[in-house]
């Protein structure tokens, strides 16, 4: 009986070593537990969901242009921290005029008046198959919350995602949690692309257009965003320049709406933040 020369060990030790290192870079890590009622907000990808320690939001006053939109978005916001039913909600239209801003400045609001009581979830496109879970998950905390999906918009060619949307906001043999509502973000009511309703359907040509329509009218509250006239435009920027003490002029603000071929809130921003980078300032 011959034993095993130290050599020989080391080398039986080494190869161990780098099997278990490549078995360690194959798996998968292990998901970091999340505390639900420790954070303002969350974020939910496909890899993760970690939490996020502040919430980026503006303040309220300073979205001008879209009071009503803004009316409907707190008050229902305001329920469901207050522990009221709510509606899911569907924000869609133009690009650039505060849709996942006012989402965002209403739950802040909302934490304000009910501190710990309200978090906002947002989902990533590549998790959107995770959202089923998350709601049964979110359905035994002790606390509300608002589940965000931004700029969301399927193409012709993805049947399972509007599907998959419809289902959670239907519900079935399982009541949804009355704890979780979903806000969805859009630039079309429909979602789903506008070709899909020049789809030939020798039957009944009426059922592409409805069945279009059928997941947008899942959600309780449907709010149109639209492109702002001038005078909106300028009232955004002069809210803004006025909270940060800027000087502006309005010919220029014009000029600077010219030159990007659009006046929206973004464009405003933008101006502001020109604003603020010639007088050497940050904001």
């Amino acid at each position: 009986m011959t034993s095993s020369s130290p050599v020989d060990a080391r080398s039986a030790d080494a190869i161990l070593l780098r099997i278990a290192e490549a078995l360690e870079r194959i798996a998968p890590p292990a998901r970091q537990s999340v505390d639900w009622l420790a954070a303002p907000a969350y974020m939910l990808t496909v890899e993760e969901t970690h939490a996020v320690a502040r919430l980026d939001a503006p303040d309220l006053a300073l979205l001008r242009g879209i009071e009503a939109q803004k009316d409907r978005v707190v008050e229902n916001v305001e329920r469901l921290a207050a522990g009221y039913a709510a509606h899911d909600m569907l924000l869609w239209g133009s690009r650039g005029m505060g849709k996942s801003a006012l989402l965002r400045a209403a739950i802040l609001a909302a934490q304000t008046r009910h501190p710990g009581g309200i978090a906002l979830v947002q989902v990533g496109q590549d998790a959107l198959s995770q959202v089923s879970g998350l709601f049964a998950k979110l359905g035994r905390i002790e606390r509300r919350f608002l589940v965000f999906i931004d700029d969301l918009g399927f193409e012709e060619r993805d049947g399972a995602g509007p599907r998959l949307l419809r289902s959670w906001l239907e519900g079935g043999v399982e009541a949804r949690p009355a704890n979780v509502r979903l806000a969805v973000t859009s630039n079309r009511r429909a979602i789903v692309s506008r070709s899909m309703s020049e789809q030939d359907d020798p039957v009944n040509p009426r059922d592409v257009v409805d069945d279009r329509l059928a997941l947008a009218d899942r959600f309780g509250l449907s709010i149109g965003f639209h492109a702002c006239d001038q005078d909106a435009y300028l009232a955004i920027i002069g809210g803004y320049a006025e909270n940060f003490g800027l000087d502006w002029d309005q010919a220029d603000a014009l000029e600077w709406s010219r030159r990007r071929g659009a006046r929206s809130g973004r464009i405003a921003w933008q101006y502001v933040n020109e604003l603020a980078g010639r007088a050497g300032k940050t904001i």
